[in-house]
C-alpha cells in the first residue's frame, strides 16, 4: 500500500525518534530488539527497558571501546553488559568522553562475544546518522514487534535498513534561482533534497560553466564556526571565500555546499571534539574518543549533484585526496587538482599539521 512509509522514510523517523529519546524496534531475521540512544535517554525510559525480559547492554563503537579499555569482540563495535547499578550518569560517562581525564577508571567492563551483533551495529549506525553520540542501549527481546505496536514505536526492518544505509541517497532538485553575489553578479543557487530525509545540500553556480569542459569545482563541507562566525580553529572560512573568489575571477565554477558539519559528525559533536582538543588531543584523536572515525562524510553526495547539473569532469579545488578518489570512483573525472592553501594561523597550525600527517591532506 502506497500509504505505508518506505525504508528511507522509516529510517528518517527512526533517526528523529533516537534524537528525542524515543526507543525504536529493530527486527532482524534471527531476532529482534529495542534500541534507545544513550545521549537522549531518560531515567524513566531506561527503567522501562530494564523491566522487560531480554538481554540488555550498551552498543558503542570500537573507537570508543578502545578509549575506555573495553574489548570490542565484534570488530567495529562492542556490546557492553549493563550492570544492575548502572544509571544514566553511568551511561553518559560511558558514551561521552568529556570527563575521561577527570575520571579515567570507568571499568572493568564485561563485553559480549557470543551471538549476532547485527542489531547492535545497526543501532550504532543509526545514532551516527542522527548526529548524536554513537552509543545505544539495546535490549534483545522476541517481543519487540508486539511492544512496538503497543507503544507506537517505529519499526525498522534490519536487512532493508542495512542495505539502504550503505547506498547513496538520491538527490532531488528542489529549487534554483539567480543569486548575484559579491564575487559575481552572475550567480545561481540550486537546492537539492536527499530522499532519505537528511539535510539539504546546495550548489552555487558562478557564471555559465561549459558542461563539455572540466569545471572549476569545490566540495565544501558546511562549517558554521568557520564560514559564519570566523573561527580561527580551522581554515574553512578562508577556503570558502577563496574558492568563490577564484571562480568569480575566472568567470565560471560550481561550489557544492554540503551539510556535513564537523566531517559528518554534526555541530554538537564537533563542539565536543573541540572541548577534547582543549584537553590536549588532536582533531583525529578527539573524533576517536567520541566514537567516530577520522572522517564520517559521504563525498558521493557531491558527485551525484555534479552529474545532475550536467558535469562529468572537474578541476577540483581541494587538498584532500579522499575527495579526488571518490570523484573518480563515482565516474567524475578529475582533470586537475587545484590546491587551496589558505587560512593558516597560530590557532589552527597544529590542526592543519594533523590533517597532513594523519588524514593525507596535501598541505
Amino acid at each position: 500500500m502506497s500509504l505505508r512509509p518506505d525504508i528511507s522514510e522509516t529510517l528518517a523517523r527512526a533517526r528523529a525518534d533516537l534524537r528525542m529519546g524515543v526507543p525504536i524496534a529493530l527486527i532482524g531475521e534471527a531476532g529482534s530488539a529495542l534500541a534507545l540512544a544513550v545521549e537522549s535517554a531518560s531515567d524513566a525510559r531506561l527503567a522501562d527497558l530494564r523491566a522487560l525480559e531480554g538481554t540488555i547492554g550498551v552498543a558503542i563503537t570500537a573507537r570508543r571501546a578502545e578509549t575506555i579499555k573495553a574489548r570490542a569482540y565484534d570488530g567495529d563495535i562492542a556490546r557492553i553488559c549493563l550492570p544492575k547499578r548502572a544509571d544514566m550518569a553511568w551511561l553518559q560517562a560511558l558514551a561521552d568522553p568529556a570527563d575521561d581525564l577527570a575520571t579515567p577508571m570507568k571499568g572493568p567492563f564485561q563485553t559480549l562475544r557470543e551471538g549476532s551483533a547485527d542489531l547492535h551495529r545497526l543501532a550504532v549506525a543509526l545514532t551516527k546518522s542522527a548526529r548524536i553520540l554513537p552509543a545505544a542501549v539495546v535490549i534483545e527481546t522476541e517481543h519487540a514487534a508486539r511492544l512496538a505496536a503497543e507503544n507506537f514505536l517505529t519499526v525498522v526492518p534490519a536487512s532493508d535498513a542495512i542495505l539502504r544505509m550503505t547506498q547513496a541517497s538520491a538527490m532531488d532538485p528542489v529549487a534554483s534561482a539567480r543569486l548575484p553575489m559579491e564575487v559575481s553578479t552572475a550567480g545561481r543557487l540550486h537546492v537539492f533534497r536527499p530522499e532519505d530525509g537528511s539535510e539539504e545540500h546546495y550548489a552555487v553556480e558562478i557564471g555559465r560553466p561549459d558542461r563539455d569542459k572540466p569545471v572549476l569545482a569545490r566540495l565544501h563541507s558546511a562549517c558554521f564556526t568557520g564560514d559564519v562566525i570566523g573561527s580561527l580553529k580551522c581554515d574553512c572560512g578562508p577556503q570558502l571565500r577563496g574558492a568563490l573568489a577564484q571562480m568569480g575571477s575566472e568567470g565560471a565554477g560550481v561550489l557544492l555546499y554540503l551539510n556535513q558539519e564537523g566531517r559528518g559528525i554534526g555541530l554538537a559533536n564537533k563542539m565536543r571534539a573541540y572541548a577534547l582538543q582543549d584537553q590536549g588531543f588532536d582533531t583525529v584523536e578527539a573524533n576517536h574518543r567520541l566514537g567516530f572515525e577520522d572522517d564520517e562524510r559521504d563525498f558521493r553526495i557531491g558527485s551525484s549533484i555534479l552529474r545532475q547539473l550536467g558535469f562529468s569532469s572537474v578541476r577540483l579545488m581541494t587538498n584532500n585526496p579522499g575527495k579526488i578518489e571518490m570523484m573518480e570512483q563515482m565516474g567524475i573525472t578529475v582533470a586537475e587538482r587545484v590546491p587551496l592553501k589558505l587560512g593558516e594561523n597560530e590557532h589552527n597550525r597544529a590542526y592543519l599539521a594533523t590533517k597532513a600527517q594523519k588524514s593525507r591532506h596535501m598541505l
